[in-house]
């Protein structure tokens, strides 16, 4: 796609690249070092990716998490996010995965996690 913000993303931005997915920070972060790992085919659902893609994804997230934990020693949590159709908040058409560090006291409460999505169901 050639509008497709992440696929004519500036190749400075890519922190990491490999035969399936690349690694950038997200611009508009919602916590420091908020990071996205996309796909290097523009697909527009996770549920669009090979096998073999979901497969190298767990290991990307678990190497990112270890880097980031590394970067910063403050965070203590994450959120694994993925906006998949218009309905469920996706604004970029091209499938990315938000990893989202997260630290001790960030927000007032944090039970529900992702829950959140719906502000009132966040609670229970």
């Amino acid at each position: 796609m050639s509008n497709c913000v992440f696929c004519t993303i500036d190749k400075k931005r890519i922190l990491f690249k490999d035969e399936f997915f690349f690694v950038i920070r997200d611009m508009y972060p919602v916590t420091n070092l908020h990071t996205l790992i996309i796909p290097n085919r523009c697909i527009i659902s996770f549920f669009d990716l090979t096998e073999n893609e979901q497969s190298r994804l767990n290991k990307i997230i678990e190497d990112q998490r270890s880097l980031l934990i590394k970067e910063d020693l403050s965070i203590t949590g994450f959120n694994i996010g993925i906006n998949d159709g218009k309905d469920a908040g996706q604004t970029v058409m091209h499938c990315h995965i938000h990893l989202i560090p997260r630290r001790k006291g960030d927000v007032k409460n944090p039970r529900g996690g992702v829950r959140g999505v719906i502000p009132e169901m966040q609670g229970y």
